[in-house]
């Protein structure tokens, strides 16, 4: 049943009104997959700093005090507790490459979302037609790409271009509607979230991670390709709730906590409280379809849905404790 921000409004005040945000969050998020962390993480850990500066990303200062206080590495870990190293770095690689990818177009796209069209041109000639890079970030997607091609079939590695393209045209519908005078409603705030998350090209990673390539009546189900849907949204809505103080104080719009403060003229503890339950009922909805179809599933076909899953709670602890969402441990749950 849906909650109502009357619903919320008129809870209890020991549920809202106690604690930091953080606390609050931890108290109403349904999270039922226990935390995991692969003991490779150190090694992907060092193997993002080398890439970074092989590509030339972390000559900038700032570029490199972001991914010091982001962490591709232990967000990668958290997710992909069971992939063997030479995925594991693939996923940290491309963590960290979307994080200067996204924090450089949003720069970009508040002056004017036409200025990005160069450097989305850039990637999107890269993932279709292999084009050569004339930019440090077009290299370092040119090499992702190239990492991609090596190590997942052909197949995999073309659902990959095709997600990365998706995410990469989401930016710009993010640019727009930053530079809209009349902010988006909760629906199309949710829609843009979706194609920004940057999650859905990872799948195909966590399909490279099996023993063998699925069968295409397992990918295509449309069970499966439901549940691959229901992961990408709770996986980005999780670190909308973390980010909501800092996307605040940016001036940013395209936030689930944010879009419901916005639509309720509501505070902030209480508009995370209206994101959460859609969030919470998301992922149940992940777990009873995932109960149903998992009997018809093969061994790699599971191991591809528990990849799914484990973008949902890897982005929870990951998001609870990163340096990057720290002013929500700080921000009171005070409505």
């Amino acid at each position: 049943m849906p909650t109502t921000y009357e619903d919320i409004a008129a809870a209890p005040q020991g549920m809202i009104t106690t604690g930091s945000l953080r606390d609050l969050i931890d108290a109403h998020l349904y999270m039922p997959f226990p935390f995991q962390n692969n003991h490779r993480a150190a090694e992907a850990a060092a193997g993002v700093q080398t890439w970074l500066r092989a590509r030339g990303l972390t000559d900038d200062p700032a570029v490199a005090a972001m991914i010091s206080a982001t962490r591709p590495a232990q967000l990668a870990a958290y997710n992909s507790p069971s992939m063997d190293a030479d995925i594991l770095q693939i996923v940290a690689n491309q963590i960290a490459y979307q994080f200067i990818f996204d924090d450089r177009a949003e720069e970009v796209g508040r002056r004017r979302p036409g200025l990005l069209l160069p450097m989305l041109s850039e990637s999107v000639e890269i993932l279709r037609d292999g084009r050569p890079p004339s930019t440090p970030l077009g290299a370092a997607l040119a090499d992702l790409h190239r990492q991609v091609r090596e190590r997942c079939t052909p197949a995999q590695a073309a659902r990959w271009a095709w997600n990365s393209r998706e995410y990469v045209h989401g930016l710009l519908y993010e640019a727009v509607s930053q530079a809209e005078s009349v902010p988006p409603e909760i629906g199309l705030c949710g829609s843009i979230r979706s194609l920004i998350a940057g999650v859905e090209p990872f799948h195909p990673l966590c399909e490279a991670a099996q023993s063998r390539e699925l069968a295409a009546g397992e990918l295509h189900h449309p069970v499966v390709r439901r549940l691959a849907r229901l992961s990408a949204d709770a996986a980005v809505w999780i670190p909308d709730l973390f980010s909501a103080v800092k996307e605040q104080r940016a001036g940013s719009l395209i936030n689930l906590a944010l879009a419901h403060q916005r639509a309720r003229g509501c505070s902030l503890p209480t508009a995370v409280l209206l994101a959460i339950r859609r969030i919470n009922s998301t992922i149940r909805e992940f777990e009873a379809l995932y109960d149903e179809i998992r009997p018809e599933l093969s061994a790699a076909g599971i191991g591809y849905v528990d990849g799914m899953a484990g973008w949902i709670r890897g982005c929870y602890f990951w998001s609870r404790t990163v340096p990057r969402y720290a002013d929500t441990a700080e921000a009171s749950a005070l409505p």
